[in-house]
């Protein structure tokens, strides 16, 4: 089965989404303190992103960490954000994610260049 087929609600905290798009304050602080940041296009990609990985995007695993995430992503044949260095250089990124607090349903999506590794 594809797609999320329980309730889910996206978090509120506007620095989850801020994070994720270019040119904001929370990218800025993040490229000085890590060095590099992954980004979504623009506004439109990550809804569109959201909404295709909530119909269509399989489980990629759940972390058992002190928050207990499930994930579920998708990939996409156009490239739906970046790889923002330091140096300037950009690397595309064609896969999608969205990260489900198991505990709220609260979730965030997030541009990758792969699913991450869970258990």
């Amino acid at each position: 089965m594809s797609g999320i087929d329980r309730d889910i609600t996206p978090d509120p905290r506007a620095s989850l989404i801020d994070r994720h798009l270019p040119n904001t304050e929370q990218v800025q602080r993040l490229l000085q303190r890590e060095g590099r940041v992954h980004v979504f296009n623009d506004h439109e990609t990550l809804e569109r992103v959201t909404q295709a990985i909530i119909t269509g995007g399989e489980r990629t695993g759940i972390d058992d960490d002190e928050d207990d995430y499930e994930r579920y992503g998708l990939y996409f044949p156009e490239p739906i954000g970046y790889i923002i260095r330091t140096d300037g250089s950009q690397t595309p990124l064609y896969y999608g994610e969205i990260k489900i607090v198991k505990a709220t349903g609260k979730y965030h999506a997030i541009p990758r260049t792969m699913p991450r590794r869970t258990s």
